[in-house]
């Protein structure tokens, strides 16, 4: 049999998000910051598709085996964005940047998309 629990009450504040974890978290240089999160999140999931070791992606990325493992981890604060940008290069992929009027009267917006 499952026990079911009771709901607890509390007193917490909930505060909407900005959109920017990094910002809401007051961090320096947040939008750079999501900006890595998002190149390498779409980077680590080309490398899994790979099903090559640690050792071999490393060759292929011109990087120590140690640093592929920080990628892999989501340890970033030894890689920028270009050099993100340049590991999807070394994969084999292109890397296209489209500049647009922003579609609210508002700050613009950082957009990583991938092609099938």
């Amino acid at each position: 049999m499952v026990k079911k629990t009771k709901p607890v009450a509390t007193d917490a504040e909930v505060e909407r998000s900005s959109g920017n974890v990094f910002a809401d978290l007051g961090l320096a240089q947040p939008e750079e910051l999501k900006t890595k999160l998002v190149l390498a999140v779409r980077l680590n999931e080309r490398i899994k598709t790979l099903h090559m070791k640690q050792a071999e992606i490393a060759k292929v990325l011109g990087i120590a085996q140690p640093n592929v493992s920080a990628l892999l981890n989501y340890r970033l604060d030894n890689f920028s964005s270009e050099k993100l940008l340049e590991f999807f290069n070394a994969l084999g992929y292109d890397v296209d940047f489209l500049i647009r009027p922003a579609l609210r009267a508002q700050r613009g917006t950082t957009q990583v998309l991938m092609a099938a």
